[in-house]
């Protein structure tokens, strides 16, 4: 797995979201010994995620597989067995070391504004993140103003459903509490900076 400065920006979150029950299902085909080739099989012939098309399944189950890249056994199996707050973090935590641009929003928008109790992330926060992003990147500035306006609603979606938002209308930052055994383990084991920007410190 590249580091996280190495990775490239992509807007293909967008149609890639949470996914966190998913995510939980194969979580626990994981714990229970099954390999990736036999998961997709599974995945495949099950419709263990109830989508109409093959290859909506192949798609959601190579994008969950590709965040776990980022995890190790014991932190793949946390989301099955923890309280769901956590759960939901790790899962989040896995997006954040596979997405540069959500990763650089939560670090400079969202730590940010917990660190100063400015706890509402407005337009203003999106736009400006988003212009500063555009001039400091030649990929980025070439996107489309659509891109942009499909990455703040899949942003807002996601931090949402990972309980870091308390709603979605009025964007207000909702604190998160994770198990302090998994957040101390995660510091310890991996880069602490990626679990900080949802916890802080």
């Amino acid at each position: 797995m590249k580091l996280q400065n190495e990775l490239l920006y992509r807007s293909t979150i967008k149609s890639r979201p949470f996914f966190y029950i998913e995510t939980k299902k194969l979580a626990d085909l994981v714990t229970q010994g099954m390999n990736e080739f036999e998961i997709r099989k599974r995945v495949l012939e099950h419709n263990i995620f109830q989508v109409k098309t093959e290859s909506r399944k192949k798609e959601v189950a190579s994008v969950i597989l590709n965040r776990f890249k980022v995890l190790d056994k014991y932190l793949i199996e946390q989301i099955t067995i923890s309280d769901v707050a956590t759960s939901k973090l790790i899962a989040f935590y896995a997006i954040l070391k596979t997405d540069r641009l959500l990763y650089e929003f939560m670090h400079e928008v969202y730590r940010e504004k917990v660190g100063y109790q400015d706890l509402v992330i407005k337009d203003r926060d999106f736009n400006v993140f988003f212009e500063t992003k555009r001039q400091h990147s030649a990929v980025i500035a070439g996107w489309k103003e659509y891109t942009f306006y499909k990455l703040k609603q899949v942003y807002i979606r996601i931090l949402f459903e990972a309980d870091l938002l308390k709603d979605q209308k009025n964007r207000e930052i909702n604190i998160p509490m994770m198990d302090p055994d998994i957040l101390d383990y995660i510091r310890e084991n991996t880069d602490p900076k990626f679990v900080n920007v949802i916890v802080g410190g």
